[in-house]
C-alpha cells in the first residue's frame, strides 16, 4: 500500500488510531470511559460491502481486567513502549491523548472494504513498458473507521485545535445533505463525517466515506447483510474487548487475494475448500485466568468432509509433570483419509503423496497401512526436558504416544523400523524399563537415539532420547493431566473437546536452546514472565458448526 495510504496517523484520524490500535496497552494502565455505540449500531454505518469488521470495545470495567495481570517489570515495560508511541504518533502536533481523545472517543468499529483499484496515473510505470499492461494489478487496501462519540462537546474541542495545528489542511464538501471534511498533512489526506452527531466516520479515500454515508441514509449494511445480522451478536466471553466478524470467508478470501499482485489466483478446488467456512465470529476477553479468545465457524455440512470425533484426554496422563509443550488429538487414521481423498483435485498434492508411497516402497513399509493405517485412537506428542547424552546440547527431547486397535499392524511397522535401523549399523537392544519392555536404537558414546515399547495393552510410545524413554515408561513419576500449570491453563478450556495445544512457558524457558535464543533480549524475557502459558482446544457440537477457544494464562500482579 503507498505511503500515503499506509499512514494513516495524521491528526485528524490520530485520535481513531490510537483507539482502535494502541487502545489495549494504553487502557491496560490508565482505563478509558465508556463508549456510546455498541456493535450493531456501527454495523449500520457500515457498507454491506465490507468483506470484515472487528469492533474494540472501551468499556472500563473490562479493560481494567487486564490490571490484575503482569509483573511490575513487564508493566513499566508496556507502559514505557506506550508512551514513545504517543510521542511519535503526535510528535509534529501538540495533541494529547489523554487530554484531547480520551474525553470523546467511544468503541471503535474497523471494517475492511473491498480493496479499490489503484488509478492509472498512480501506477509507477517505467517508461519503455507496453500500453497494454492492465491498470487493476494492484489494488489499495480500503479501511473504515466508526468512533463513537460519547461528548459531544469534547469532540467539539477537539475539532477546533486540528485546525489551529501548524501545517494542517482542511476542507470541506458536501455529500448527500453531510459535510465531509478533507484533512490534509504532509499531502496525505483523510476524510470524516460525523453521522447523527455521534458517530465519527474516517477513511483515508473519500469514496469510502461517500459510501457509509448512502448506508446511513438507507442502503444495506453491514448489520443486515446476509450471514452478518447472526455473527453480530458475538461471541460469549467475558469482559468483551474486541469481536471480530466475517459474514462470508470464502469472499474475504478471494478479495484479499485478488488485491495481492504477488497471490495466484486460486484455483476451483481451493475455493471449494474455502468454501467449506459459511462465516466466522471471533471475541477476546478478560478473566481470571487471562486473555481467552474464542471463534466459531458456521461450515457448510454438504462441503465438510471431516468427521470431527472428541478426544477422551486420557492420553495426556501418559506424559510426565514436566512436559512443557503438548499436542493431543484423536484419529489420525481419519484425518489421513480425508487427506487422501481431498489429494485427488489437487494434483501436486497427489504428486507429492504418490512419491512418499514409492520412496517407502523400497524398504517394504506400506506408507497408508504400516504407518497411518494403525493410528485410530488417541495420539499426543510432548517434549520433554533431558539434558542428558545426545539430548544434551538441546536440553529437550519428544515422545509421542498412541492408542490403537490394530496392535498388531502397529508392532509388525515397529519391527519394520527395527530391521531398517540395523542395516544402518544402529545398535537395536531391549531394555527393562519400570517393568515395560523397550526397545533402543544405541548410538555408542550418545546412548539411545531412540526408543519405543507398549506402556499396555493398546498405547504404544515412540522416544526421542533414551532418557525420554525411561521419563514415559516409568510411570512412577506424577502425571502432567495433574499438575498445576496443566490445570491452570487448560482446566477452563471446554469440554468434551478434539484435542490439546498445551504450552508451559516457564518450563519453556528453562530449555536451554529455547533460553539462548530469547536471554540475549532482556524485553522478551520481562514479557515472558508474566505469562503462565498458552492453551489451545477445539470442538465441533454438529457438522455444520466448529468451535475454538484459546487461553493465554497471564500471572496474576503482585499485590
Amino acid at each position: 500500500m503507498p505511503e500515503s495510504k499506509s499512514k494513516f496517523l495524521i491528526p485528524a484520524v490520530g485520535a481513531a488510531v490510537v483507539v482502535a490500535g494502541s487502545i489495549a496497552a494504553y487502557t491496560y494502565f490508565k482505563g478509558p470511559s465508556g463508549g456510546s455505540s455498541d456493535a450493531l449500531g456501527s454495523a449500520k454505518v457500515v457498507p454491506s460491502t465490507a468483506l470484515m469488521a472487528t469492533y474494540i470495545t472501551t468499556d472500563p470495567k473490562a479493560w481494567a481486567k487486564l490490571q490484575q495481570f503482569g509483573t511490575p517489570e513487564a508493566q513499566k515495560l508496556v507502559a514505557k513502549g506506550l508512551e514513545d508511541f504517543n510521542k511519535q504518533m503526535f510528535s509534529d502536533s501538540n495533541v494529547s491523548y489523554e487530554k484531547d481523545i480520551k474525553p470523546w472517543a467511544g468503541s471503535v468499529m474497523i471494517a475492511v472494504l473491498p480493496p479499490n483499484p489503484l488509478k492509472p496515473a498512480q501506477l509507477n510505470v517505467p517508461s519503455g513498458t507496453p500500453n497494454n499492461i492492465p491498470t487493476n494489478l494492484q489494488q489499495e487496501s480500503n479501511i473504515l473507521l466508526v468512533v463513537g462519540i460519547k461528548d459531544k462537546l469534547s469532540a467539539l474541542n477537539f475539532a477546533n485545535k486540528l485546525k489551529s495545528q501548524k501545517g494542517v489542511k482542511l476542507e470541506e464538501s458536501d455529500y448527500q445533505g453531510q459535510k465531509i471534511i478533507e484533512t490534509t498533512q504532509n499531502g496525505k489526506p483523510t476524510y470524516s463525517v460525523v453521522l447523527n452527531n455521534s458517530q465519527l466516520v474516517l477513511a483515508p479515500e473519500k469514496q469510502a466515506v461517500e459510501k457509509a454515508i448512502d448506508t446511513f441514509k438507507g442502503q444495506s449494511s453491514f448489520a443486515n447483510k446476509e450471514g452478518a445480522s447472526n455473527i453480530l451478536k458475538g461471541v460469549d466471553v467475558k469482559n468483551s474487548l474486541a469481536q471480530i466478524y466475517v459474514p462470508d470467508y470464502a469472499e474475504m478470501i478471494q478479495q484479499l487475494t485478488a488485491g495481492n499482485p504477488q497471490a495466484k489466483q486460486l484455483p476451483p478446488q481451493t475455493l471449494t475448500q474455502l468454501k467449506q467456512i459459511k462465516s466466522v465470529v471471533a471475541g477476546i476477553g478478560i478473566d481470571d485466568a487471562g486473555v481467552r479468545v474464542k471463534a466459531i465457524a458456521n461450515l457448510d455440512p454438504q462441503l465438510n468432509k471431516f468427521q470431527y470425533q472428541s478426544s477422551p484426554g486420557n492420553i495426556v496422563g501418559q506424559f510426565p509433570t514436566n512436559t512443557f509443550a503438548l499436542v493431543s488429538g484423536n484419529g489420525i487414521s481419519r484425518g489421513w483419509e480425508v487427506l487422501v481423498e481431498q489429494s485427488k483435485d489437487y494434483p501436486e498434492m497427489k504428486q507429492a503423496l504418490e512419491q512418499a508411497r514409492g520412496q517407502l516402497k523400497f524398504v517394504n513399509i506400506d506408507l497408508d497401512k504400516d504407518i497411518f493405517g494403525w493410528m485410530n485412537g488417541e495420539f499426543a506428542f510432548g517434549a520433554i526436558p533431558s539434558n542428558q547424552g545426545a539430548l544434551a546440547s538441546v536440553g529437550f527431547g519428544g515422545a509421542l504416544v498412541f492408542d490403537t486397535s490394530d496392535r498388531k499392524t502397529a508392532e509388525a511397522t515397529l519391527t519394520k523400523l527395527d530391521t531398517l535401523a540395523k542395516t544402518q549399523r544402529i545398535n537395536v537392544a531391549n531394555r527393562n524399563i519400570g517393568g515395560k519392555d523397550v526397545t533402543e536404537w544405541q548410538i555408542p558414546q550418545q546412548g539411545a537415539l531412540l526408543a519405543h515399547g507398549w506402556l499396555d495393552q493398546d498405547t504404544v510410545f515412540v522416544a526421542l532420547g533414551g532418557p525420554i524413554a525411561d521419563a514415559v515408561a516409568d510411570g512412577k513419576n506424577s502425571s502432567l493431566n495433574n499438575s498445576d500449570a496443566f490445570k491452570a491453563v487448560t482446566g477452563s478450556l471446554q469440554k468434551p473437546n478434539g484435542g490439546y495445544f498445551y504450552l508451559d512457558m516457564d518450563k519453556t524457558k528453562s530449555v536451554p536452546l529455547i533460553n539462548s535464543l530469547i536471554s540475549s533480549n532482556a524485553d522478551t524475557i520481562t514479557i515472558l514472565n508474566s505469562i503462565r502459558g498458552l492453551g489451545f482446544t477445539a470442538t465441533s457440537p454438529d457438522k455444520s458448526t466448529s468451535q475454538l477457544e484459546m487461553l493465554l494464562a497471564l500471572k496474576p500482579s503482585a499485590k
